[in-house]
């Protein structure tokens, strides 16, 4: 069965929401002081490489702008040095070793996401957990060394992931690991936080028209270059046994971002059974459900990174509530489960396209009563 190839598009506009006057003049300052951009063209600059233990291609439809792209490359580069645990001057890695020892000062541009992520883990009731490093260094699935720890090793270290030992400092810009041997991961938010700089970065370069795709975490500014009415861009949702691009549907979009977790992205195969590299932080093991993928759509790709990752532990049902709770901060997700049933939350339904020749259905609203 032939299946359609669609690109993933997905457009990350971030919304200031003024808290007070004074935030809400800053904002009108920085947009004021960004360039005008450069005329649109149909041919993109773009560049493709491979960082991050993923592909990573960067698309800009401005003219002129080949600088740019070079530039939002080296800002790619310098923060994942930054965020990457097991690097060597990793800030990340300074953080976990010094656990249960003393707090680290951190950077300007590693202390946001750090809050980002502790504000996922406490929203999502730990389904997501910052302080999951103990975890995935363990069966260190993604890597040469992957291997299937034994259940001594799990129980010990599962009692390190407790994010509320991650003691965070806003004034000195600070972090804390109250536990020795506790270890941060910010994998499960990190390339989505990338995502948003980057797009910050293009606006501040005169780019108003792009695609940033970092290995699946999809941001595209600006309307289709295509022309279309709407200025929507057609979004593919990747099917999760198939390779990038691979859709088994679409929905129309523009301002959004369309990020994919999926047990299909990274696995250990060991004896006769695949171990996904989505951890359950609660039992220190791959995720134990029926979901096969899950794509958010959201307004920041930080916060669809986050989402996409709590959602598999809480499962079709509880991941359904979850999503369909934040509809009203402009989120969606379409779920994908093993036996190839497909499930869209309540504001995408008029939306979303199921192509009829994937081999996929919808699945009926009783299972997720």
């Amino acid at each position: 069965m032939k299946l359609r190839k669609w690109i993933q598009l997905g457009l990350v506009l971030s919304l200031i929401v003024p808290l007070a006057a004074c935030s809400q003049n800053k904002a009108k300052k920085q947009a004021s002081n960004r360039p005008k951009p450069t005329k649109v063209i149909q041919t993109p600059i773009e560049d493709t490489q491979f960082m991050m233990g993923t592909v990573v291609t960067l698309r800009v439809y401005n003219k002129g702008k080949d600088k740019v792209v070079d530039g939002a490359f080296k800002l790619l580069k310098k923060e994942a040095k930054e965020v990457t645990t097991n690097a060597k001057e990793s800030e990340i890695d300074k953080v976990n070793d010094a656990a249960g020892k003393h707090p680290v000062v951190v950077s300007k541009d590693v202390y946001p996401i750090l809050k980002k992520a502790y504000y996922y883990s406490k929203n999502s009731d730990e389904s997501f957990d910052m302080a999951i490093g103990s975890i995935t260094q363990l069966w260190r699935i993604g890597f040469s060394d992957a291997r299937v720890p034994s259940q001594a090793e799990i129980a010990s270290n599962v009692k390190l992931v407790d994010y509320t030992k991650v003691k965070l400092n806003d004034k000195k810009h600070s972090v804390y690991l109250a536990q020795k041997g506790m270890k941060l991961d910010l994998g499960g938010i990190a390339k989505g936080y990338m995502t948003d700089q980057v797009r910050n970065y293009f606006l501040d370069h005169g780019v108003s028209t792009a695609i940033i795709d970092l290995g699946g975490n999809i941001f595209v500014m600006g309307d289709s270059p295509k022309g279309t009415k709407s200025g929507n861009w057609t979004v593919g949702i990747q099917d999760p046994k198939q390779s990038r691009g691979t859709s088994i549907g679409s929905l129309p979009a523009k301002n959004m971002s369309i990020v994919t977790s999926g047990i299909y992205e990274r696995f250990l195969r060991k004896n006769g059974k695949v171990y996904s590299h989505l951890m359950d932080p609660k039992t220190g093991a791959p995720f134990q459900n029926n979901l096969m993928g899950v794509s958010i759509i959201s307004k920041k790709s930080t916060d669809g990174d986050g989402l996409s990752t709590a959602t598999f532990d809480k499962g079709l049902k509880g991941g359904m509530k979850y999503i369909n709770g934040k509809a009203d901060q402009g989120v969606g997700a379409i779920f994908i489960t093993k036996d190839k049933k497909v499930y869209v939350s309540n504001n995408l339904k008029k939306k979303f396209s199921l192509f009829s020749d994937t081999g996929y259905k919808y699945g009926p609203a009783s299972d997720l009563k």
